[in-house]
């Protein structure tokens, strides 16, 4: 076999219980079914989450028909540095492949999921024993030739599968086995005969996800793009794009879809575009664009009487509630909620051009903040039910409602100081982001938050981007202020406070 083709070698680890076995024989099946010579073997693992079970596969890239009567050698064992694709299973599960020298960069793509299974010796550890996702995503930077990193237990999950057929898919979507047809293995998953409709949405999910994560990384620079396929797909182009907060990236696009849809959780991706940008180009090494995240995604899914409505009947609540009350099955029982909303909370429902002269009005003669509609809901009954679930549906008007514009103008301001304060300093843009914290829930818990963050605003931090305050003390000062308010949502403190940074402020004044 002189001079002939280098065989295609094929590392996968995967845990119990995850089908490797399974994901092993789809791949060997189609090689086979394609014509080319294959080969795999399996090595079992120790225990649970001590190691994973790895299978091996040797693919000759030259069909058996055209090597005239002659069969390839194929390996039987996996060799350091010698390994083309690595599929792990779990992220840590690459950290051993990369350690164990299976991952080079000069030869090897790695993919594999990005959700975590806990290791024994981290559920051990007295604290938090979690390993270094950090850490992990630099080695897989610095190690593979090329990358393909998404959360395949979610994709798995979205489309009623499991995770070996979205590896399969996130394989072929990677484009790691040109020669053979995306037909192939899917033509090995209906010989296998089982579960194939389940299998076969698995590996189209995972199949589209890599290749729509690989267009969106492509074109990253742009500042909107078009809705991403699915949930999987956008977590795989949060995961290409924004390496160094991928985790808590993830997490908030699944939150947003599920507060509205998926155009709204692109539109993160999207805010969040410019804030990474700030954090490499200034050194904030990460820091800035986690800590943006998530208070951006804490921020666009506001607390707003429909989202109220939709936790008030979510079916895991009502289970909740019978379980903490030790309510037996057919026992009846009855849930009453109480509201109590203002004239605020009905407005932020209506569309702007109604609402805004509607609080005009009512704001003249007085009313805000003093008229309120206490309400007592029965949502065990019909009626009841029926009234919070109309309001629930009402998440596709939410765009068109006053609360949302108001809401998103008020993220752009806060996306856009953080950004200006960054090109002075880091850690005042740091700060900034966590005066997020001051604005939550609805009604007057809102209204007393975002009057406390606006207090801040226009005292410590437009006039530090002014250059009226030092970056070092408007840092201290901003710190402080979300401190006080924090500690006395009534403001009193806030307000103390306030003084304290204006008279420091102006002693310079006054001598010079």
């Amino acid at each position: 076999m002189s001079g002939a083709p280098r065989p295609l070698s094929l590392l996968i680890a995967a845990l119990g219980g995850e089908g490797g076995g399974v994901l092993t024989n789809w791949i060997v099946e189609a090689a086979a079914q394609s014509g080319f010579p294959v080969q795999s073997t399996s090595i079992p693992g120790v225990a649970q989450r001590t190691g994973a079970t790895t299978y091996y596969i040797e693919i000759f890239p030259v069909p058996a028909s055209a090597l005239g009567g002659r069969r390839p050698v194929l390996s039987l064992t996996p060799g350091a540095g010698d390994i083309d694709v690595m599929l792990a299973s779990e992220l840590l599960e690459a950290g051993r492949a990369i350690a164990n020298g299976f991952v080079t960069a000069e030869r090897t793509t790695l993919i594999a999921s990005t959700h975590r299974v806990l290791a024994t010796s981290e559920k051990l550890a007295m604290g938090d024993g979690r390993f270094d996702m950090g850490r992990l995503l630099q080695a897989v930077e610095e190690h593979a030739r090329r990358h393909v990193l998404f959360d395949m237990a979610a994709a798995a999950e979205e489309a009623g599968s499991v995770i070996s057929a979205v590896m399969l898919g996130a394989l072929v979507g990677a484009g790691s086995l040109p020669l053979i047809p995306d037909a192939a293995f899917e033509a090995a998953i209906r010989a296998e005969g089982k579960s194939v409709d389940a299998n076969l949405r698995g590996f189209a999910a995972g199949r589209d996800a890599v290749r729509a994560g690989a267009a969106a990384a492509g074109s990253a620079e742009k500042r909107r793009q078009p809705p991403a396929a699915s949930l999987a797909s956008l977590e795989a182009a949060a995961v290409a794009t924004l390496p160094a907060a991928h985790d808590v990236v993830v997490e908030g696009l699944r939150r947003l879809a599920a507060f509205q849809d998926l155009a709204y959780a692109q539109l993160y991706l999207d805010r969040l575009a410019p804030i990474a940008a700030a954090d490499r180009d200034y050194g904030a090494e990460g820091r800035l664009l986690r800590e943006t995240a998530r208070h951006l995604a804490v921020r666009m899914s506001f607390e707003d009487v429909i989202r109220v409505a939709q936790a008030k009947i979510d079916p895991a609540r009502l289970a909740r509630i019978r379980r903490d009350m030790r309510i037996g099955e057919g026992e009846p029982y009855a849930i009453v909620e109480f509201f109590k909303p203002g004239i605020e909370e009905l407005c932020s429902i209506l569309p702007p051009a109604l609402a805004k002269p509607i609080l005009a009005w009512s704001q003249r003669r007085g009313w805000l903040g003093r008229v309120y509609w206490g309400m007592e809901i029965r949502t065990t009954g019909i009626t009841g039910y029926l009234r919070l679930k109309l309001l629930a549906k009402l998440r596709r008007w939410r765009p068109r409602s006053h609360r949302f514009h108001e809401e998103q103008a008020q993220i752009e301001s806060w996306l856009a100081l953080i950004a200006e304060a960054a090109r002075r300093s880091a850690d005042l843009a740091l700060e900034i982001a966590e005066c997020a914290r001051l604005i939550k829930g609805y009604g007057e818990t809102h209204a007393r938050g975002l009057g406390n963050y606006y207090a801040i605003e226009s005292r410590v931090i437009r006039p530090a981007l002014a250059g009226r305050i030092d970056p070092a003390a408007a840092m201290d000062a901003v710190a402080a202020a979300r401190v006080a308010a924090l500690a006395d949502p009534e403001g009193e403190r806030l307000a103390q406070c306030l003084a304290e940074i204006d008279e420091r402020a102006a002693r310079p004044i006054a001598a010079e």
